[in-house]
């Protein structure tokens, strides 16, 4: 189906683009198809409906813009409307995919429009009227103007479902269905999607005719070749969560990350967690306005903001180009997920590192994932304080070792390491000056180490995990079937909860506010609407709730007491 450059490698023009678009590609500096590229632009080329599955990264917006700019050129403007529609699941995505078809076809004139959410429509409605020869959409936004008469699809030749297993994921099947209803049975359909479970197959045979079907696998590292992505995984306790995920990211240093969580409340607690420890951490989730996701991404991606703490549903269709590290907070509930999350490192050949934060009980979903991927997920331990402090001095090491290469203006300081030398050893002055550089980079936050999990306590967490989710289920009002204080802990009942705004860091705030205690002696927290419970150490529990009694939590009084499970 593709011919070869003479030196074993396939080159853009081998696959019969127009000179014109293996021009820009060139001016880009695209060098040679990726494999789905070659797979894909031929049949595409050919006419055919295509079922592609490729991980994100892997080059597949050039596989189906490509085929789809030189079929606009070749066959001209047939009428009024587009000549190809492009559905994707967010207006991220949307946006790229946008921007990537302008680039390819730039010498050939086609004229391109996003459309989507959160977007004044009446710049929309211009552009259409004017004409246009693709538009990259959104289901919902796409499916507004088909019912407003903006967007006639009777010349429509091709349409491309990208990243199908997402939109499905969001609820969107009833909409792609009702615009692939609107488009003439004549015409080209692309399906491209990262995992292909049941209703992907289902939906493939149900809109696409006789499709070429490729399927691309992530490249595997040559036999002594470390993997593009690192994954590795670390069993900790709930309550051991934060810390930990500090620790990582104080031993890892991560360029850029994405951490993922289950809630919105957990992106806003985490977020705030973080930016207590002095990491600049922006929160992104579906509670956002339009305009505060633009704003964070734009933090993220100049460099403003080291961490992104993100909802599955708020993160789909980011792509960040100096992304390194994806972390999971909690085990992702489906391996589908696990998939697209880590699938936004280890792009272009570049390195990429995937950490999962597991707690006891979420063990045997990650036996799962492994299953499901084909891959092992390793099982690390978390760092220990001896390991973040080496880490710190290598990173101390390495910021004088590029000061010493690069710096051209260390010779003003020679008066003062001269003077010193008249009074003590060089190496002592050089020491303290390390020294110095050392702590100037910032302390450590915790230098209590994490415990580790044992296989036993893997167990019986799981078992009582799986005790609680019964009671959950017996529809106790919501309230989980009261458990046990951990060793050496009270539990406390304070008489406050959602409903009053109280969070987490608040009941800790007030208790190392008000008590001897700090923020590492206190346990589990856990809040209901109305009431919170908090563990501290048993020999300290009476005069947490002396100090409490004339305290506030959150600008209010609250009653403090021993649960009463613990009073009997």
């Amino acid at each position: 189906m593709t011919t070869d450059t003479g030196d074993g490698q396939v080159g853009f023009a081998d696959l019969e683009l127009a000179p014109e678009i293996v021009g820009a590609l060139t001016a880009l500096g695209y060098e040679e198809p990726t494999p789905i590229q070659q797979e894909a632009i031929p049949p595409l080329l050919q006419g055919h409906d295509l079922l592609g599955q490729a991980a994100t990264g892997t080059g597949k917006t050039a596989a189906f813009a490509l085929p789809l700019i030189q079929r606009l050129a070749r066959d001209g403007k047939r009428g009024g409307g587009p000549s190809a529609l492009v559905l994707t699941p967010t207006r991220e995505l949307a946006i790229q995919v946008s921007e990537a078809v302008h680039r390819y076809g730039t010498d050939l004139g086609v004229r391109v429009l996003p459309v989507y959410g959160g977007q004044p429509i009446g710049r929309q409605l211009r552009e259409l009227q004017r004409g246009v020869d693709v538009v990259v959409a959104t289901p919902g936004r796409a499916l507004d103007h088909i019912a407003r008469g903006t967007l006639k699809l009777d010349d429509l030749r091709t349409v491309v479902l990208d990243e199908a297993d997402e939109m499905l994921d969001m609820g969107f099947s009833e909409d792609i269905d009702a615009i692939l209803d609107h488009l003439p049975e004549e015409r080209q359909t692309v399906l491209f999607s990262a995992t292909m479970p049941a209703r992907i197959d289902s939906m493939a045979r149900k809109h696409l005719s006789d499709p070429v079907r490729v399927r691309i696998e992530r490249e595997a590292p040559a036999p002594g070749e470390a993997p593009r992505v690192r994954e590795s995984a670390y069993v900790v306790a709930r309550n051991q969560k934060p810390a930990a995920l500090g620790r990582l990211l104080d031993v890892e240093s991560p360029e850029a990350a994405i951490v993922f969580c289950r809630t919105r409340d957990q992106v806003d607690q985490l977020s705030e967690t973080l930016n207590g420890r002095g990491y600049r951490a922006e929160a992104l989730h579906g509670g956002l306005s339009q305009e505060q996701r633009d704003r964070v991404m734009g933090r993220l991606r100049n460099g403003t903001a080291d961490l992104l703490v993100a909802t599955d549903v708020a993160a789909r269709g980011i792509d960040v180009e100096h992304l390194t590290h994806v972390i999971n907070y909690d085990v992702p509930s489906a391996p589908e997920s696990y998939v697209h999350r880590i699938g936004r490192v280890g792009r272009a050949g570049r390195e990429g590192v995937a950490i999962t934060l597991a707690e006891p009980r979420e063990s045997r979903m990650l036996k799962t994932i492994e299953r499901v991927t084909g891959r092992k997920v390793p099982l690390e331990k978390v760092p220990s304080v001896a390991d973040l402090r080496a880490r710190r001095l290598e990173l101390t090491r390495a910021a004088l070792h590029e000061s010493l290469l690069d710096d051209e203006d260390l010779e003003r300081f020679r008066v003062v390491v001269e003077t010193l030398g008249d009074e003590f050893d060089v190496m002592d002055v050089a020491l303290a000056a390390v020294k110095l550089a050392h702590e100037s980079g910032g302390a450590a936050f915790d230098e209590e180490e994490i415990p580790e999990i044992t296989p036993r306590d893997r167990d019986r967490d799981r078992d009582r995990g799986g005790r609680d989710r019964r009671d959950q289920d017996r529809g106790q009002r919501g309230r989980r079937a009261p458990r046990r204080s951990s060793p050496g802990m009270t539990r406390l009942f304070v008489g406050a909860g959602r409903s009053a705004g109280i969070r987490p860091q608040d009941l800790v705030g007030a208790i190392a506010g008000e008590s001897r205690l700090n923020g590492r002696d206190i346990g589990s927290i856990e809040i209901a609407d109305r009431f919170s419970l908090v563990e501290v150490p048993d020999e300290a529990a009476e005069d947490v709730i002396h100090a409490l009694r004339g305290a506030s939590i959150k600008g209010r009084r609250a009653q403090v007491r021993r649960e009463r499970e613990q009073q009997r």
